[in-house]
């Protein structure tokens, strides 16, 4: 057996250095399926629950390492259920889209991949948002600055075209099969239009319907800004962080997305909003 190197009592091989590298692919590859979605929030208290378990056992406290032992030897099997629909969807990528146009290959050079951002030009946005408002057009918009949201995409139809005033009318327009659902915006671009976005279980004023529901589920799940325009009344709201600002003037809109854009990159896990939060609405 030939060995690269020795640290202490350990002998690594090559083929120990070749399983850390596919372990470490195999998780940035979850891990970028998972970012964007509440699912991450599930995994970390997954991992905080092990860490306690290994620290209460090495501290000898034996009926807590006993209860906190019998849910371990279960989590095999309760990480399946809870994240069966995750595990779908890679199984799936892995099947269809992974190995397809050399996306594999590209998804592991890391050190490739565009670490400037294109410029985020949002006044075809403020016009479209206009017109759709003046004519009391429901819309759902998310604009996302951290993740492309793949799990969210992949729940509607992908587009990845440029941003056009007639391109998000012509999407909304009541007659559009594309018109209900959200429509995803990332770097520019729309990523995919008629996505399904999670659903507050918060109680909500009764003049908030499904989509200021939907804006505000997305808000508490990641961190993301989301444009939401009523059918009913055509004002327009924006939801972040489990608040939702209603009946906002066009330069406002405009500000609080610009703003948004210009902050900080930060992890989306940072800034969500904890479900013990009282629920904050206010109206301009």
């Amino acid at each position: 057996m030939i060995y690269v190197f020795k640290i202490g009592f350990l002998d690594v091989r090559w083929i120990d250095i070749m399983d850390i590298l596919l372990v470490s692919v195999l998780l940035y590859q979850v891990y970028k399926l998972l970012k964007g979605s509440v699912a991450v929030r599930v995994l970390i208290g997954f991992l905080v629950l092990y860490l306690t378990y290994l620290v209460v056992r090495a501290a000898q406290m034996e009926l807590l390492a006993g209860i906190l032992g019998q849910f371990m030897g279960v989590g095999v099997l309760a990480a399946i259920i809870i994240f069966s629909p995750e595990i779908r969807k890679f199984l799936l990528i892995l099947g269809k889209t992974t190995f397809r146009q050399n996306d594999f290959l590209q998804s592991m050079m890391i050190w490739k991949k565009r670490t400037i951002k294109e410029s985020f030009n949002i006044t075809p946005i403020i016009e479209a948002a206009k017109v759709l408002s003046s004519t009391n057009t429901g819309a759902l918009i998310v604009f996302s600055k951290n993740s492309e949201l793949k799990f969210y995409v992949d729940s509607g139809d992908f587009m990845d075209a440029f941003i056009s005033k007639r391109l998000l009318i012509s999407i909304f327009n009541k007659y559009s099969p594309l018109h209900d659902g959200a429509v995803i915006v990332y770097q520019g671009k729309v990523r995919a239009s008629r996505c399904i976005l999670p659903v507050s279980e918060r109680d909500l004023p009764a003049q908030f319907g499904m989509r200021h529901r939907a804006a505000m589920g997305m808000s508490e799940a990641t961190d993301t800004l989301t444009l939401t325009i009523s059918e009913e009344t055509g004002q327009m709201s924006l939801a972040r962080n489990g608040v939702i600002d209603s009946n906002l003037s066009i330069p406002e809109i405009r500000k609080r997305i610009n703003k948004y854009h210009q902050e900080k990159e930060v992890f989306p896990d940072e800034t969500e909003a904890e479900e013990s939060e009282p629920l904050e609405v206010t109206s301009k």
